[in-house]
Parts: structure tokens; sequence; C-alpha cells
């Protein structure tokens, strides 16, 4: 799953997939409506791979939240109709165990919850593991020398 691609934009609502590159500014097509539009470098964007959530460990990416989400939901979206900000907490306290409750605000869950459930409408969760390539070259035993380079001085 490649979420590079996908944009943040800070003041607008929902998500923006980027579409191609103009001179000053980056054609997006927002995942609500379709509609395209140039972000220019001004706008404050943030690609989701770069966003991590605080936890009482290390910090963990959007995109094992996100992973998290569709283990544990089976696939399923997110169904938070309307709620207090206790069941908010405790739904992604479920999804994410050891998240930071003093620096995760329920605002940022009500965004996580609602970018999963967009992402996965327009099919773009992949959470397939490609396969992983094997290295086959072997390395020399580490008891055998190598030769001596000698050099003619002609």
């Amino acid at each position: 799953m490649d979420l590079s691609k996908i944009l943040s934009i800070a003041g607008k609502n929902g998500l923006f997939k980027v579409v191609s590159q103009a001179k000053n500014a980056v054609i997006v097509e927002s995942l609500i409506d379709g509609k395209r539009f140039p972000a220019f470098g001004h706008e404050k964007m943030s690609s989701l791979e770069e966003i991590s959530v605080f936890t009482t460990g290390d910090d963990i990416p959007l995109k094992t939240v996100f992973k998290a989400f569709h283990d544990k939901l089976e696939g399923k979206p997110a169904i938070v109709t309307n709620p207090d900000n206790k069941s908010l907490k405790q739904f992604f306290l479920g999804m994410v165990p050891d998240f930071d409750q003093d620096r995760v605000y329920v605002s940022d869950i009500k965004k996580m919850v609602s970018w999963y459930n967009m992402l996965l409408d327009k099919q773009l969760l992949d959470f397939t593991e490609p396969p992983s390539e094997t290295i086959n070259d072997e390395a020399p035993p580490a008891n055998d020398p190598e030769p001596e380079k000698t050099e003619t001085g002609e």
C-alpha cells in the first residue's frame, strides 16, 4: 500500500490523490467528489506516508494503524456514528492499545477513522505483502584469504 501519493491538505475536507505535477503546484484529485485542482507549495500538505501516531513507546506509522483497523474490523468500514469522546477513545484503544491518550486528540481519531473509511471505500488500501526477494549470492568463506594483488612496475 503506497500512501505517499495520498495527501491531507490543511483547511480542506477529505483526502486527495496526486495525479500530476505542475510548474508551481501539484495537481490533486479529491477522493470525495473527484474534482481536480492545483495545490500550491504554500498550502500545508501532508502525505499519509509521513504521518505517525503517538504511542507510549515508539510512534507508529499511520499505515500500521490502518492495518490494525483492517485486521480487527475484518476489512469492513469503521462504523462510528456520532460517538461521544469517551466511546471514540475506547474504540481507538481497541485498535491501538498503546496510543498516547494525552497527545492523540479526539479530532485526530475522527480524522483517522474517516480517512480509513474513505480509503477503504475507494479501494486504495492493500495490505498484501509483496514477495520478498532472496539474494543467492554467497559470501566467500571467512577462512580463505583473498589473493594478494601485485603491481608490475613497468
